[in-house]
């Protein structure tokens, strides 16, 4: 299984962006796909989540109703579109997969067996 993150780059207070998360190898060990961000002297943190095969999808309650995990079965892509963003946002942003959780465990690092490579995002005010 590996993993493809872009789509990260520098955007003004309230812009958008949107990352992509490209899934090669797909098997049950990619049924969860999730997006965390780590910011300089933080710890890792939950974004978002979706099931790639029931939709179902979670957010962190600080980003609800301003970012959107979806997803493309052709071209094995998950994205997370950004809007709103705030300065706050800034991080490097790492998609991950793992095989199918229940929808509490899909914010916990833990149910994560593969990661990408980080994408820089990057929120000036």
């Amino acid at each position: 299984v590996q993993l493809q993150a872009s789509g990260g780059g520098l955007v003004q207070a309230g812009g958008s962006l949107r990352l992509s998360c490209s899934v090669s190898g797909r098997t049950f060990s990619t049924d969860t796909i999730g997006w965390f961000r780590q910011a300089p002297g933080k710890e890792r943190e939950f974004v978002a989540a979706i099931r790639w095969r029931e939709r179902n999808t979670i957010y962190a309650d600080d980003v609800k109703g301003r970012f959107t995990i979806s997803k493309d079965d052709a071209k094995n892509t998950v994205y997370l579109q950004m809007n709103s963003l705030k300065p706050e946002d800034t991080a490097v942003y790492y998609c991950a997969a793992g095989p199918r959780a229940i929808i509490s465990f899909m914010s916990n690092g833990a149910a994560y067996r593969n990661w990408g490579q980080g994408t820089q995002v990057t929120v000036s005010s």
